[in-house]
């Protein structure tokens, strides 16, 4: 594992996902580092060594970096600020009732970051933020020294007073969850928002510094101003739910044209202009970061007066797609479910988390329910957030909660089951022991919200299998599109 040349004092405010592996990462490069955040039983967590989340490899990244001193976790802001020389912001930015981003939290940390510095700093964005965050952090960060008869260098200065340098860096995260870690360690790119001064041009340097393990191979930052980092982030997320929403949208035309919409991922994956990624077909995206990246970003545009088509269209498919399921589901057994059970495997937003953040699995269940159906639920990790999350859902039918059990056994939340649904893509689900499962549901119908099985395997098994754009024998179809439609390249 490389480590840094030279140890670096590193503040993260926030200990949340984000925060929590960019310390720890940075204190497994070597630099001392101190984790803020207000929450007492979480730092009291932390310290006895336990990780609040779930991501692989991360617990004992925490666990050993505590162990060599490198890694502290505290409540004490005044400690926390004046240990760094760079501060992270790190905190939440949830969505707002008109879909923007609350940037409350990170501008209360700068004002925290003004209130106690003391020695030059440099404030670095980790938080995915709207553009111009930088300097509404830099101005609140300056409104607090004022009232302490300090004086930020580069702003008009007051006689006499007391002068620091203080720059706010924008460095978004590209974490995937369930990767972050190998992600942090082996970024693809390092975006630095700069500004184009003196004062960026040190910040800059101090960064390049912290970063230089990951740069020895070969150049992976991209230095850039601090908007253009800020739109970079938002521009990616919205990307990657751009295609996964025309993926599900081709997927439900396959449906009605009898096309398997695997066949297609992988004609237009082979394109080297389009590749593979985030083209599979499925229930909709979920988590943290997409479905509040498209909204604050969508919202940016109607604040700017610039139409988002694209996006607002994106994110009303993604929550269409969320019910395909389920409507699949009405359509068989009609739209009164009560005498009826279902089994569901999987109940975070991806594999390899316990988010339950926009899953569509509380889509699926809380219909299901409603209509009156028993569900019988099983994750690997997800069982504590899930029932959690799925109790906040039903706070207006508490007595629908009786009609919901989890089971520790996968096959057991089969067990009686008029069908299974299927809605993580779990490693352990791929290859279950079918003749068990058959034997254990009341009828061998499954629905497939993930596009884990083959149609025409589990036709040879002796399943009714319904995924989504999944057929098991494409025939030609009797609708042809017609001769205005087609287009060449």
């Amino acid at each position: 594992m490389f480590k840094q040349e030279k140890q670096m004092q590193i503040t993260i405010i926030g200990s949340g996902y984000v925060g929590l592996v960019t310390g720890t990462c940075l204190a497994e490069l070597g630099n001392d580092v101190v984790c803020l955040d207000m929450a007492a039983d979480k730092i009291r967590s932390l310290n006895s060594g336990v990780v609040p989340i779930y991501e692989p490899g991360l617990d004992d990244l925490v666990v050993r970096n505590r162990k060599q001193g490198r890694l502290q976790f505290t409540t004490d802001t005044a400690l926390a600020i004046e240990h760094g020389d760079v501060i992270f912001i790190a905190v939440g930015t949830p969505p707002q009732e008109d879909g923007s981003a609350d940037l409350s939290y990170a501008l209360s940390a700068a004002s925290d970051i003004g209130r106690w510095m003391r020695t030059d700093k440099v404030v670095v964005n980790k938080s995915t933020v709207p553009v111009g965050t930088a300097e509404r952090v830099h101005h609140a960060i300056s409104i607090e020294l004022s009232k302490r008869g300090i004086d930020l260098e580069g702003t008009n200065s007051s006689e006499g007073n007391t002068r620091l340098r203080c720059a706010v860096v924008s460095n978004p995260e590209f974490l995937k969850e369930g990767a972050a870690v190998e992600d942090f360690m082996r970024p693809d790119r390092i975006v630095l928002g700069v500004s184009n001064d003196a004062l960026g041009q040190w910040a800059l340097s101090q960064m390049r510094h912290l970063y230089a393990p990951f740069n020895r191979h070969h150049e992976r930052t991209l230095v850039m101003s601090q908007r253009a980092a800020e739109m970079t982030k938002y521009a990616a997320n919205a990307m990657l739910a751009t295609r996964i929403s025309f993926m599900n949208e081709l997927a439900n035309l396959s449906e009605r044209l009898n096309v398997d919409i695997e066949s297609v991922r992988q004609g237009m994956g082979s394109d080297p202009r389009i590749g593979y990624g985030f083209l599979y077909a499925g229930a909709g995206y979920g988590g943290s970061c997409f479905p509040k990246d498209v909204k604050a970003l969508h919202r940016t545009g109607i604040e700017q007066g610039v139409a988002m088509q694209i996006l607002s269209a994106v994110e009303h498919v993604n929550q269409r797609q969320k019910h395909r399921l389920l409507d699949k589901v009405i359509a068989q057994f009609g739209g009164d479910l009560r005498g009826h059970t279902f089994g569901i495997w999987g109940l975070a937003f991806k594999p390899e988390t316990d988010d339950m953040r926009e899953a569509p699995s509380r889509t699926v269940i809380n219909g299901l329910l409603r209509a009156g159906a028993r569900v019988q639920v099983h994750d690997p990790v997800a069982m504590e957030t899930g029932q959690l999350a799925l109790q906040e859902d039903l706070m207006d039918v508490p007595e629908l909660w009786g009609q919901l059990s989890f089971h520790d056994d996968l096959m057991d939340a089969a067990d009686g089951a008029d069908a299974l649904l299927i809605l993580t893509e779990w490693k352990s689900y791929r290859s279950p022991n079918f003749q068990q499962l058959k034997s254990r549901l009341k009828n061998a119908l499954i629905f497939d919200g993930r596009n884990l099985f083959d149609p025409q395997q589990m036709e040879q098994a002796c399943f009714s299998y319904h995924g989504i754009g999944r057929v098991s024998r494409p025939t030609t179809p009797t609708t042809y599109p017609s001769a205005s439609m087609a287009t060449t390249d």
